[in-house]
């Protein structure tokens, strides 16, 4: 398998035991600031979150960027639960494992839709939720990318889908970048989010399994519990997005009891990569860092 550099601003990598999963996850800030834990969505990893960790660092939180599996992931899980609230319960193990509490969650794409899941199976060590722009209601995947569980399902699909994404035409078309980036992300950044699954047929099986549960039915479930979860979230939202409209946060809104919208301008699904100071901006405000 192609190894990559991963960006030295996460901070220290590990790797930590969750029972059915082992993870690697990166550690970064002072040890008595307030912790944040990032959550990305399908193919890519941790790096998606390397424009914004320093400066979130500088302002005193305490962060861990995980590379969740989810086709990015360096280290394969194959006895892992990879349906949707699997993951969601993964993290949890995750927060309970390295004993966090008071979390602030920072979720952006495919990994919102699992937060929101997470947020009524397992609130009880989550402070916060910042929604980045993100899967949710019967938009789990968007249209663009709703045919991926079905093919998932065909032998050899995602063999060729990994292949064919390596040219860099096909990286800027929707089912790829082009409609979640408005910038497309630096080479190194797209070698190390698709590498992996590239090269590593367990990582395509965790890939393949995970897409082959993924389903609306369970981000429409998880918005029927969503009014029980009281805790502050803050629904940062990309105004150009091409996949997941504003009026997605809204009804996020109406579900949730203390929720606040602030919108984006400039940037697709991927805030991160586009948007990277406001979003830390935001996230810094939100988890009332010192500055």
């Amino acid at each position: 398998m192609t190894s990559t550099t991963r960006p030295a601003a996460l901070g220290t990598a590990r790797d930590v035991d969750l029972g059915t999963a082992t993870v690697r996850y990166f550690e970064n800030g002072p040890s008595d600031g307030p912790v944040v834990v990032f959550i990305h969505g399908l193919l890519v990893n941790a790096d998606l979150w390397r424009k914004v960790v320093p400066d979130v660092v500088a302002a005193g939180l305490h962060t861990y960027t995980v590379d969740w599996p989810l086709g990015s992931h360096s280290i394969p899980v194959p006895n892992a639960d990879l349906t949707p609230p699997g993951v969601a319960d993964l993290i949890a193990a995750f927060l309970e494992k390295l004993d966090l509490n008071d979390v602030t969650l920072v979720a952006n794409d495919t990994g919102g839709a699992i937060t929101q899941i997470l947020m009524t199976r397992h609130p009880e060590r989550i402070g916060g939720v910042v929604l980045a722009t993100c899967d949710a209601f019967e938009r789990f995947f968007p249209p663009t990318f709703a045919p991926l569980p079905k093919l998932a399902h065909v032998p050899g699909f995602l063999a060729v889908l990994t292949q064919a994404v390596r040219i860099k035409p096909v990286q800027r078309l929707p089912i790829a970048f082009g409609w979640v980036a408005k910038r497309q992300p630096p080479p190194e950044a797209v070698t190390s989010y698709l590498a992996p699954s590239r090269h590593n047929r367990a990582i395509r099986k965790d890939l393949t399994r995970f897409l082959k549960g993924v389903n609306k039915r369970h981000t429409l479930a998880a918005a029927e519990k969503l009014p029980a979860f009281d805790k502050p979230v803050l629904l940062a939202w990309a105004t150009e997005d091409k996949l997941f409209p504003v009026l997605l946060a809204e009804r996020l809104a109406d579900k949730l009891p203390n929720a606040s919208i602030v919108e984006i301008a400039d940037s697709y699904t991927f805030i991160p990569e586009d948007q990277p100071a406001e979003l830390t901006r935001l996230i810094v405000k939100f988890s009332r860092a010192p500055v």
